[in-house]
């Protein structure tokens, strides 16, 4: 039998870390050590989490060698500017109108101050700390995972120090691809430094992570060597082949997980409204929840229209709370950046509905990774912000089969996407 290989992994998020940004890595660590590698996990001690989820600690190994040291972020400094500004954490905040001087002046000064984010401060200690680690210890393999991209800095730190080192930069989500971006207000020196920076790190990693397919594209044609391993879901998530969908009291859609502004489907809720105020028995089946945190100034748009007397808000629940309320619903919806840049976003809550087995409705730019799923597994349509008639179709279809008590069938070929199977892949890479 061979000797386990060690792995290194350097990420911010981690137990009790709630939301999307935590599942990736812990998934990983929980399966890795059956393909052969031991992994140990470098985190900071005194996180500042925009969400927090302490039943995601049951999923940690006891026995997982966890290294912690201190982390010093800016987020106090940015709230005494407005409560809003809590959303920096969540990489979130205020856009157009809703934008007051405050906003604007908070997100100019993270944009051109913390580069490439307020977690920037965590680089410099980290990196001694582990300089003297990787010299008593072996490490067969290094990952820094981002966003905050500043854990890439380590990598690449690091990397210079030990050329041998082999090191994965594993990118949840684009850096300067990502579509806030373009909403920093950056001075043209902090736009320079930001794409800089990427590129050091695309073309000193041994392997860049993508989790789309375009993203690792977009990614190589910049100098990475960009693999895609995409997010997935849990095994016991797993539905059993050909189960039917429940017919429930109330025909309900649900949405999971964190809205903010520049994702907001107002196409949906025109439609919605639409159909309540044209069709009776529609408005008195029909529910609308959200488990998760949305962005207050949609909710009060939201509250302001004929969707009101429909709408359920359950708030932030356990991922395993969140779970049973997606196999609750008879639809699930999803929704990305309207610009055709973040059509390789996907994501990681899609592949939990899939394991749902309910239809999904998705919203994004058109040609994205998000469609290209959803057409191989038969779980849904895609839709852009300004198909409000085939929008307005496909939900009315959907209620009528539904009240109907038709049958559907869950989504087809998604083994590929459960996590054991996606680090098996991560393995064969390695």
């Amino acid at each position: 039998m061979e000797t386990p290989k060690n792995i290194l992994i350097i990420t911010y998020y981690w137990p009790p870390a709630g939301g999307p940004g935590v599942q990736r890595w812990l998934k990983f660590v929980k399966y890795l050590p059956e393909f052969g590698w031991n992994p140990t996990v470098f985190i900071p001690e005194n996180p500042s989490y925009p969400i927090e989820d302490y039943t995601l600690n049951e999923e940690v190994n006891p026995e997982l060698d966890i290294i912690r040291t201190r982390i010093w972020e800016p987020y106090q400094l940015a709230e005494i500017f407005g409560k809003d500004n809590k959303k920096f954490k969540a990489g979130q905040f205020d856009v157009g109108h809703h934008q007051n001087w405050k906003s604007r002046l908070s997100i100019w000064v993270r944009g051109n101050f913390f580069i490439p984010d307020a977690r920037v401060f965590w680089v410099k200690p980290s990196v001694q700390y582990l300089r003297k680690y990787l010299k008593e210890h072996q490490v067969d393999a290094l990952v820094t995972t981002g966003p905050p991209h500043s854990l890439h800095l380590i990598g690449l730190q690091l990397k210079q120090e030990f050329p041998t080192l082999k090191w994965i930069a594993d990118f949840r989500d684009p850096w300067t691809e990502i579509s806030y971006y373009q909403h920093l207000k950056l001075t043209k020196r902090a736009d320079r430094k930001h794409r800089d920076l990427e590129q050091q790190v695309f073309e000193n990693a041994d392997i860049t992570l993508a989790t789309s397919y375009t993203d690792a594209e977009n990614f190589s044609r910049k100098g990475a060597r960009a693999v895609c391993i995409t997010n997935g879901y849990d095994q016991l998530s797993e539905p059993e082949p050909h189960t039917v969908h429940q017919k429930s009291e109330q025909f309900t859609l649900t949405y999971t997980g964190v809205l903010e502004q520049l994702r907001n489907p107002r196409v949906l809720w025109n439609v919605l409204n639409e159909i309540i105020a044209e069709n009776t028995d529609f408005a008195a089946h029909f529910q609308l929840k959200f488990v998760g945190r949305t962005d207050d100034k949609i909710m009060e748009h939201i509250q302001q229209s004929a969707l009101k007397k429909s709408v359920i808000e359950m708030g932030y629940l356990p991922h395993a709370e969140a779970n049973a309320e997606m196999k609750k619903a008879d639809m699930l919806l999803i929704t990305n950046f309207p610009h055709v840049q973040s059509k390789g976003i996907i994501p990681g809550k899609i592949f939990e509905y899939l394991a749902s087995g309910k239809t999904v409705i998705s919203f994004g730019p058109a040609g994205s990774d998000v469609h290209r799923i959803l057409e191989e597994t038969g779980a849904g349509q895609h839709f852009t912000y300004d198909e409000h008639h085939r929008v307005k179709q496909f939900i009315l279809d959907y209620f009528f089969r539904w009240k109907s008590g038709e049958k559907m069938l869950s989504p087809r070929n998604i083994e590929r996407f459960s996590r054991r199977n996606l680090t098996q892949q991560l393995v064969e890479l390695l």
